[in-house]
């Protein structure tokens, strides 16, 4: 089948990103790699020894960060619906984490470590429709914001995507309610016209916040 003029594009800006053509030489495994490298280097979110839960990790860019970054003695765990390429350092389950038995999976695999850290750069598959994909986008965010909530330790972080637009303002009313400082953050390697956007709450006062 012949690929469509925007298809045909899209593979083009792919192949000529600085990103892709970097993390080709560099070793990791997507792009989105150097995203949680700028945000790290600027808010010193990853340190040897802590214990880090990555959302939606395949196929494995932010996972490798985090191994990299919490070395020696941290903890990675990586989640996602698809199976993922093992990754030394890292433990990895494949599944649902708002289903029961994926939560118990993740639970048993943390051990009662207190969570130091919880990323995501979960997304939906996008269909181009504001209307459709906003709303999936904005849901992920809850997922994630109701794990983390579920795992963090006090003064604990979380990093997440979203999407600006409509519903983003009452998740930064939520976040705000329940962690004392959050920033939005666009670091360099997502695509300027992307309306991706990192949430970054840090601070979390704990489970009997309001």
């Amino acid at each position: 089948m012949k690929k469509s003029k925007s298809s045909s594009r899209w593979l083009s800006d792919h192949e000529n990103d600085e990103f892709v053509q970097r993390a080709r030489r560099e070793g990791y495994r997507s792009r989105a790699s150097y995203k949680l490298l700028e945000i790290d280097d600027k808010y010193k979110l990853l340190k040897s020894g802590k214990t880090v839960v990555d959302l939606g990790a395949a196929p494995g860019g932010w996972t490798q960060i985090a191994v990299q970054k919490t070395s020696p003695g941290g903890f990675v765990l990586g989640l996602d619906l698809l199976e993922m390429v093992p990754l030394p350092g890292a433990e990895l389950i494949t599944g649902d984490f708002s289903e029961d038995a994926i939560l118990n999976l993740v639970m048993q695999a943390l051990d009662g470590r207190p969570v130091d850290l919880v990323i995501s750069d979960m997304a939906p598959n996008l269909s181009g429709m504001k209307e459709i994909d906003q709303p999936r986008a904005i849901y992920l965010v809850e997922l994630a914001y109701e794990f983390a909530r579920s795992v963090l330790k006090p003064g604990g972080t979380l990093l997440m995507k979203c999407f600006e637009g409509a519903g983003i303002d009452e998740v930064r009313a939520l976040i705000r309610s329940n962690f004392s400082k959050l920033n939005n953050v666009k670091p360099k390697a997502s695509r300027n016209k992307s309306r991706e956007i990192y949430l970054l709450a840090r601070d979390y006062r704990g489970q009997g916040a309001s």
